[in-house]
């Protein structure tokens, strides 16, 4: 009599295959390389896709919350002068204080300091260090997100410019008035975004000095917008959405470094091409 174990019918055995020890199996680096291995293998941009379009990469957490309160700081203020709210009360009160009168020995100083703030002097000095970082990387990086932040800058705020018309505190007519759709250009302060965009992108790059360079930079920005109002060329409000508005185009940069990096390939494959021999 035959035992359980031993009646029991054997299963059918599939086609026989080949087995190995581990290192007689084939890996992704025999053969025809895998996607693993070209990834693994071989460089390539991490903000650009395979097919050559922009990603959009997810905002963290913690930019997303800053983000979201320098807008609505930046929605709050604009609300505040175009409602003609105590904010426009607070630039009426400043103004009338005439600190340049108060203290005119210190005039030339500040005239000489804000020129860091104008969009052509800051955007010079930027430049010929980024010339030098990009010369010394052998990449267009560095001048093209000086290039897009600059841009986006002068979108957004020449926009808000034209639409508010506001006039500056020197050409101010009516006391109390917010002084809006007048004609001007001085609301948000330029000076000041362009401060905030200008010196806060080259801190961005300088990736060994970064947070020395966010001190730098804030600490420019800051005293470059406050150095508009006691000079009488801007309204406190002025700098406040200067201020939010130069921040939202920095904390927008991460987002835009897969255009930025989809530009860099198309412009070096053309200047390949044209200087190629």
């Amino acid at each position: 009599m035959q035992s359980r174990s031993t009646a029991a019918r054997i299963p059918r055995q599939g086609p026989e295959r080949r087995t190995g020890s581990p290192r007689e199996q084939p890996g992704p680096d025999r053969g025809a390389p895998g996607r693993a291995a070209l990834d693994h293998g071989a460089p390539r941009p991490a903000t650009a896709l395979d097919d050559g379009t922009a990603g959009w990469p997810p905002m963290s957490r913690r930019r997303a919350a800053l983000f979201a309160v320098t807008l609505a700081a930046y929605l709050l203020v604009l609300a505040g002068v175009l409602l003609n709210t105590d904010l426009v009360d607070l630039d009426w009160s400043v103004r009338l204080l005439r600190p340049y009168d108060r203290w005119p020995s210190l005039e030339p100083l500040l005239n000489a300091w804000v020129v860091a703030g104008q969009r052509g002097p800051s955007a010079i000095a930027a430049f010929a260090w980024l010339l030098w970082r990009a010369h010394r990387l052998g990449r267009l990086r560095p001048l093209l997100v000086m290039g897009v932040a600059l841009l986006l800058l002068n979108v957004t705020v020449g926009a808000v410019k034209i639409v508010t018309g506001r006039l500056g505190p020197h050409y101010a007519q009516y006391v109390g008035s917010p002084e809006l759709f007048s004609g001007g250009t001085i609301f948000p302060s330029g000076h000041t975004a362009n401060a905030v965009v200008t010196w806060g992108v080259l801190a961005y790059l300088a990736v060994r000095w970064r947070r020395t360079g966010t001190v730098i930079a804030a600490a420019t920005a800051c005293s470059i917008g406050l150095t508009t109002v006691y000079l009488g060329t801007h309204w406190v409000s002025d700098v406040l959405a200067g201020w939010a508005a130069g921040l939202l185009v920095l904390l927008s940069l991460p987002l835009l470094e897969p255009l930025v990096a989809v530009a860099e390939q198309r412009l070096h494959r053309r200047l390949q091409r044209r200087f190629a021999p």
